[in-house]
């Protein structure tokens, strides 16, 4: 039987778990105001991951035009601080 590191066997857990979105969304939550800036993350009501989709909910409405325009971008810098190819697009409500 082969030895794991604590972070091997938690990300293999996860990879078949149902928690994984929620777990992902809570690693962007942490680093979402660094990602877009503060007064965006402010105006951001809910982030939650279904299956490689972000989905960024905001009831301001010029917000939501501005994330669309940053679709890409965001979806980049949220791979690269999550370390790994989380994101293959993002949606906005």
């Amino acid at each position: 039987m082969g030895e794991y590191s604590i972070g091997q066997a938690l990300q293999q857990f996860l990879e078949g778990s149902r928690i994984k979105g929620g777990i992902q969304a809570l690693q962007i939550e942490d680093v979402w105001e660094d990602i877009v800036g503060k007064t965006v993350a402010r105006y951001t009501d809910k982030l939650q991951i279904i299956g490689d989709k972000l989905i960024i909910t905001t009831s301001v409405a010029p917000l939501k035009h501005e994330l669309l325009y940053q679709k890409e971008k965001i979806k980049q810098r949220v791979n690269e601080a999550l370390g790994r190819k989380v994101i293959g697009d993002v949606i906005v409500n």
